[in-house]
C-alpha cells in the first residue's frame, strides 16, 4: 500500500503530474484545488510530497494512485467517497473548492454551493448532505467559521484576512497549516476586535515581542 511519496514532477498532466519517486514514475491524479497548490508551491527542482490514497477494486483492477497536501485533506477525501452516490474517481474531480468551504457547505446544509461542484448534481449534493452532515465539522476552516460583522465592508471581510494572513504563516514564515490555525484561533480569542491583516499579525506576535 502506497500512502505517501515524496520526489520530483517530471511531468504535468490536465489533471495530475507524474512522479519520479525513488527511481520509478508515478502517475497520480489530483484534485483541480491540489493541483494549482502543487505547481504553485513546488520547489525549483519540482520536489513535492503527497498523501496517496491509494484505490483499487475488482472493477478497478489498474491502481489508481491520488494525491493529496496534507492527511487531512486526505481524510476528507476517504469520508466524500463514503457517499453512495461519489466514488474515487467522481470526487478527485468534483473537489474544485476548498475543503474547509465544502466542509462548512455539508455542515450548513447547503444544496446550492454542492451542486456547483463538479459533477454534483442537486440530488447527489442532497445525499452528501444527508451521509456526512454532523461527521466533517473539524474540516470547516477557521476563517469560514468567524462571524462578520454588521459593520464590516468588502475591506475588512475577517474570512479573507485571516485565509491572508494563514497563507503567510505558511508559506512564508514556515508554520505548519495546523500551528497556524492554532494562533490564529488563539488570536481571535484573545481579540474579538480584530479587523485588518495588521492587527492580526500584530496578536499572534504579541508575547513574541
Amino acid at each position: 500500500m502506497i500512502g505517501y511519496l515524496e520526489g520530483r514532477i517530471i511531468q504535468h498532466e490536465p489533471d495530475g503530474i507524474l512522479l519520479l519517486a525513488g527511481s520509478i514514475g508515478y502517475e497520480i491524479l489530483l484534485n483541480p484545488i491540489t493541483l494549482e497548490r502543487v505547481k504553485s508551491e513546488s520547489s525549483d527542482e519540482g520536489i513535492v510530497s503527497l498523501y496517496i490514497y491509494y484505490h483499487v477494486t475488482e472493477r478497478q483492477p489498474k491502481p489508481v494512485l491520488i494525491g493529496f497536501g496534507t492527511p487531512e485533506d486526505k481524510e476528507f477525501f476517504q469520508l466524500f467517497i463514503s457517499v453512495a452516490a461519489v466514488g474515487p474517481m467522481k470526487a478527485v474531480k468534483a473537489l474544485t473548492k476548498p475543503v474547509g468551504a465544502v466542509a462548512k457547505a455539508i455542515e450548513d446544509k447547503d444544496v446550492s454551493f454542492l451542486s456547483q461542484l463538479v459533477g454534483i448534481g442537486k440530488r447527489t449534493a442532497e445525499k452528501i448532505i444527508a451521509t456526512l452532515h454532523g461527521k466533517v465539522t473539524a474540516f470547516v476552516d477557521e476563517a469560514a467559521q468567524i462571524p462578520l460583522k454588521a459593520t464590516d465592508s468588502p475591506k475588512t471581510d475577517l474570512r479573507e484576512i485571516t485565509q491572508q494572513v494563514e497563507d503567510v504563516l505558511v508559506d512564508q514564515l514556515g508554520h505548519s497549516l495546523g500551528s497556524a490555525k492554532r494562533m490564529l484561533k488563539e488570536a481571535f480569542d484573545r481579540n474579538s476586535s480584530i479587523e485588518t491583516a495588521e492587527d492580526l499579525f500584530d496578536e499572534i506576535y504579541q508575547e513574541v515581542r
